[in-house]
């Protein structure tokens, strides 16, 4: 009856980290615009940006973070600390986004 509690035990473990696990949000950048424009993410999260343009872009956070976004690929971001940071793209600063991070 032991190993039967213990076992149950381990699974609802299992169960709770594997529904706590990261995940990574994808934003499009496609035609001047992030798709979506505002992300809910918790720390830990991962962001990507895809670009889609045939231009470079940037998501950059004033006096943070600053992502390099290469025409036709893609940049990540891990999410390190709770907050709401605005960022903008440093050559197209008319591109804007939110990232809203939980703890």
């Amino acid at each position: 009856m032991r190993s039967m509690v213990f076992f149950a035990s381990l699974l609802g473990a299992a169960a709770i980290a594997i529904a706590a696990q990261a995940k990574t949000i994808q934003v499009t950048v496609d035609r001047l615009v992030y798709t979506p424009a505002e992300v809910d993410a918790k720390v830990g999260d991962e962001i990507e940006w895809i670009n889609k343009d045939a231009l470079v872009h940037t998501a950059t956070v004033k006096g943070g973070a600053d992502v390099l976004l290469p025409a036709k690929k893609s940049g990540r971001l891990l999410l390190q600390e709770p907050g709401s940071f605005d960022y903008i793209c440093r050559y197209h600063p008319n591109m804007k986004g939110r990232i809203t991070v939980r703890p």
